[in-house]
C-alpha cells in the first residue's frame, strides 16, 4: 500500500507558507488586470463557440428539383395589346413552345399599367381561319371608308358599326377584302344605311390614316372591330376592352356575325337610329386600355434558351414600325418560391444571401427611340443556383440568384422582349458549421493558464527591477 508520504511527493503544485510569500502593490494592480483579461477573452471564446460560422463551397450542380426550372414573371406592356400578346419558350434543344396559355394569365392596362378590366381573355379563334376559296376579281366594293375627319360621325351615328382596319401590303388583309365587300354590299342591300339605319359596315386604311389607328389600340391587321354606338369597349369589362371579331373570315360567316348582331339590337333601335340620323352623338374617347400585364410562371429545361414576349397571331400581320415592347418588371425569379420567414432566417444567417434573387424587379426598360422601328429589347440572364445546409444536414433554403445585363438592339423581324437563359453547371454550397465543445474547453483553459502565466512573468520582472532600482537609490552594490 502507497504510503501519504511518497503520494505527496507527485504533488505537482507544492504550496508555500503563507507567511514566506511577499504581497505588492504591483502584484495586486497585474491580478486584478489579469482577472479582467481572463473574463473579456472566456467571453469573447463563448460568443465564438454560440456564433455558427459557415463554409462555402462551388460544387456541380446536384439538383433534386429534377430537369426543370421553374420561372415566375409579372411583366407590364404599356404598348403591347392582350389581343396579340404571346409567351414562348425555346431551348438549344429545340424546345419551341409558342403562346403558353394554361399557366399564363394576361390583364389589360392603360398607360399608367392600371388594370382596366378583369383577365383577359380572347374570343374564340379557329385553328384554321376560313376564307372564300374563290375570288371573284370583279368584286363590287361594298363597304363604306372611314377617315380621321368622319369616323367619330358615323360610329356615333348607327347602333352598330363594323370596321375592318386593314394595311394594303397585308397578305391577309387582301384575303379578306373580296369577302368583306361581298359581305358589305349583301348588309347593304338588307339593311340600308339611309333606309334602316342599324349597321353600316366600313373599313379604314391604316397605312393613310395611322393615328386613327393608334387611337384605337390597332396592332395587328386586319383587325375587325364591333362598334356599339361610338364605342368598342365592352359594357361589362369583363374580356378584354374592345369588342372584335375572331371568326371565320369568309363571305357567308362574315354575314352570319352581322346579322347575329342586327338581331341582338333592340326593336326600338331602328326606329331611334332614324329619328337620331340627323343628330351626332356625343363623341366619346377611344378606350384608354393598350396595354397588357403578363403574369404567371413556366417551367423550362436547364438549358440556355430563350423566353420570349412578342405579338404573335396566326391570322393577323404586325406592322414592326407600330411595335413598341417597353416594359415593366414588376417581378422576375427562378425555383421555387422563398417564405418572408425562411428569407428572413437565412438573412440572419448569411446576409448577403437574397439579394439577387429578384435583382429585375421594378426595373422599366423603355425604348426611347420611338421613331425606330424593329427595336428588340434583350435581357442577358446568369443563373446560379445555391442551397444552404444547417449543420444537422438539413437544407434551409435552394434558391436561384442571377445577374441581368439589358440592352436595345434592331432585329429584321417583329420586335419582342428575349430574356436569354444562361444556367451554370455549378452550385454554390453553403454550409453551417459549429465549434466543438472540448475544442472551447480547450480555449478557456489555454485562456486561463496563458493570462495567469504571462501575468507571473510581468509581475516578476517588475517586481526585480523594483528590488534593484531601491538597492541602487540606499547606495548597495548588487
Amino acid at each position: 500500500m502507497i504510503s501519504a508520504s511518497k503520494l505527496k511527493s507527485v504533488d505537482f503544485y507544492r504550496k508555500i507558507p503563507r507567511d514566506l510569500t511577499e504581497a505588492s502593490l504591483s502584484g495586486a494592480g497585474l491580478s486584478i488586470i489579469a482577472a479582467f483579461s481572463m473574463i473579456f477573452l472566456f467571453g469573447m471564446e463563448l460568443n465564438n463557440y454560440l456564433t455558427v460560422s459557415t463554409a462555402t463551397s462551388v460544387i456541380v450542380d446536384q439538383s433534386s428539383d429534377g430537369d426543370f426550372l421553374r420561372i415566375d414573371f409579372n411583366i407590364s406592356f404599356p404598348a403591347l395589346s392582350c389581343e396579340f400578346a404571346s409567351v414562348d419558350v425555346k431551348d438549344v434543344l429545340g424546345t419551341n413552345r409558342l403562346n403558353i396559355t394554361k399557366t399564363v394569365r394576361k390583364f389589360s392596362i392603360d398607360s399608367s399599367l392600371r388594370p382596366t378590366g378583369a383577365e383577359f381573355h380572347s374570343g374564340p379563334v379557329a385553328n384554321a381561319v376560313r376564307h372564300d376559296d374563290e375570288v371573284d376579281e370583279e368584286y363590287v366594293e361594298g363597304s363604306f371608308a372611314l377617315t380621321e375627319q368622319n369616323f367619330d360621325k358615323y360610329v356615333h351615328q348607327f347602333p352598330l358599326t363594323i370596321v375592318n382596319f386593314y394595311a394594303p401590303w397585308c397578305s391577309w388583309c387582301q384575303r379578306l377584302k373580296p369577302s368583306w365587300e361581298k359581305a358589305a354590299k349583301i348588309m347593304k342591300e338588307r339593311y340600308d344605311p339611309e333606309m334602316d339605319g342599324r349597321i353600316l359596315v366600313t373599313k379604314v386604311d391604316c397605312t393613310r390614316e395611322g393615328d386613327l389607328c393608334r387611337r384605337n389600340h390597332i396592332q395587328g391587321y386586319p383587325s375587325i372591330r364591333i362598334f356599339r354606338k361610338g364605342t368598342d369597349l365592352r359594357s361589362d369589362h369583363g374580356h378584354h376592352e374592345h369588342e372584335s371579331y375572331y371568326g371565320d373570315r369568309d363571305t357567308e360567316s362574315l354575314v352570319k356575325m352581322m346579322e347575329s348582331l342586327v338581331e341582338s339590337l333592340p326593336k326600338e333601335s331602328q326606329k331611334l337610329a332614324l329619328e337620331d340620323k340627323s343628330n351626332v352623338a356625343e363623341k366619346r374617347p377611344a378606350p384608354s386600355a393598350g396595354g397588357c400585364r403578363i403574369e404567371g410562371y413556366v417551367r423550362v429545361k436547364k438549358v440556355p434558351g430563350f423566353l420570349i414576349v412578342s405579338a404573335r397571331s396566326e391570322s393577323h400581320s404586325f406592322d414592326a414600325s407600330q411595335m413598341n415592347m417597353s416594359h415593366v418588371i414588376n417581378h422576375l425569379s427562378f425555383g421555387r418560391k422563398l417564405t418572408p420567414r425562411a428569407m428572413s432566417d437565412v438573412k440572419r444567417l448569411i446576409p448577403y444571401i437574397g439579394s439577387s434573387h429578384d435583382r429585375l424587379n421594378g426595373r422599366s426598360f423603355i425604348n426611347p427611340r420611338v421613331s425606330e422601328a424593329n427595336v428588340t429589347i434583350e435581357h442577358y440572364i446568369q443563373i446560379v443556383k445555391t442551397e444552404v445546409i444547417t449543420r444537422k444536414g438539413y437544407k434551409l433554403i435552394e434558391e436561384y440568384e442571377y445577374t441581368a445585363h439589358s440592352s436595345l438592339a434592331h432585329s429584321v423581324d417583329i420586335p419582342v422582349a428575349k430574356f436569354h437563359l444562361e444556367l451554370s453547371p455549378m452550385q454554390v454550397l453553403i454550409t453551417e458549421s459549429q465549434r466543438s465543445f472540448s475544442h472551447f474547453i480547450t480555449n478557456v483553459c489555454a485562456i486561463i493558464g496563458g493570462v495567469f502565466t504571462v501575468a507571473g512573468i510581468i509581475d516578476s520582472i517588475l517586481h526585480n527591477t523594483i528590488k534593484i532600482m531601491k538597492k541602487i537609490e540606499i547606495g548597495k552594490n548588487f
